[in-house]
């Protein structure tokens, strides 16, 4: 069961699940936490409830493909780990050399930590649905997409649902210095997530996730890459469990937990591209890549 957002006739935002026959079905709710506290309530599952609900419904007349989507849930923040994945530190060590090949750094000693490497990375107002454009940064010349599975988690930590997310990287800014991170990582429209929320209690093993990621120009595929979650250094909970060391977090949430996607190194996204990730059993996250224009991006 996943858990869509799309607009209606009017421009408002409509909570829905699909079914994995991808039959959409509408829900009063007008967020997916709003759900998830309601099933609490009631002592149920999410799944639980939206299958009470569904079972003496019909579904909408028009099929997913045909609905325009938008973020699944306005994550107020969206936070990110790095260098959970041997392929993210191999990268990290490139950049922060200069380019030599098999050269160890401070990466390694991150990838080998107790402690994981955890940033924030975007607001709701920089974060943008499926079909919505993502901005290069105007001041950096290399920049990559990075494909990672997101967790949604609840104000107390829980995590209640997968989605993918695509944590825009700004490469020689982050390999000129670390202490540049937020700026390698963090400005409007460099974070993207969705098409939809997978509910928790529906994925047997989140560690068997299979994520592909493709970048076209000029309609031509030129960069293809695939991993598995079962890749990672770390458990999930461990990264959650440090996101909530001393911190606040409200409902809904996103982590993102890493990439071991990493384009070639002598590729940089350019205005037009269009990037698309996929997690199984997920969706396929597309979003096209636009360049600054001064005052072009909505707050």
């Amino acid at each position: 069961m996943r858990i869509i957002r799309f607009l209606q006739s009017g421009g408002t935002p409509i909570l829905a699940a699909v079914t994995d026959d991808s039959r959409v079905y509408r829900l009063p709710q007008n967020d997916f936490m709003e759900l998830v506290r309601e099933a609490d309530e009631e002592g149920k599952t999410p799944l639980a409830w939206i299958q009470g609900i569904i079972s003496s419904g019909e579904p909408i007349p028009e099929m997913l493909e045909e609905l325009e989507l938008v973020v699944p849930l306005e994550a107020a923040e969206v936070w990110a780990c790095g260098v959970t994945y041997e392929r993210s530190r191999d990268a990290r060590n490139y950049e922060a050399t200069g380019g030599k090949l098999d050269a160890s750094t401070f990466y390694d000693k991150v990838y080998e930590a107790q402690r994981p490497e955890i940033f924030f990375k975007s607001t709701a107002a920089r974060t943008v649905g499926p079909g919505r454009d993502l901005y290069l940064r105007s001041d950096s010349n290399w920049q990559i997409p990075e494909p990672e599975l997101g967790l949604v988690l609840s104000r107390e930590g829980r995590i209640v649902g997968y989605t993918v997310g695509n944590d825009m990287s700004c490469r020689d800014i982050e390999g000129e210095n670390p202490l540049y991170l937020p700026q390698a990582k963090m400005w409007k429209g460099s974070c993207s997530i969705g098409p939809a929320i997978r509910l928790v209690e529906t994925v047997e093993d989140p560690y068997s996730f299979q994520i592909v990621c493709r970048i076209f120009r000029e309609g031509e595929k030129v960069v293809e890459g695939s991993a598995s979650t079962g890749q990672l250094k770390r458990k999930l909970d461990e990264l959650v469990s440090y996101l909530l060391r001393d911190n606040t977090i409200f409902d809904g949430t996103v982590l993102l937990t890493g990439t071991c996607i990493v384009p070639p190194d002598e590729f940089t996204l350019l205005d037009g591209d269009r990037v698309e990730i996929e997690i199984e059993g997920i969706g396929v996250l597309s979003n096209p890549v636009k360049s600054q224009v001064a005052g072009s991006i909505p707050v």
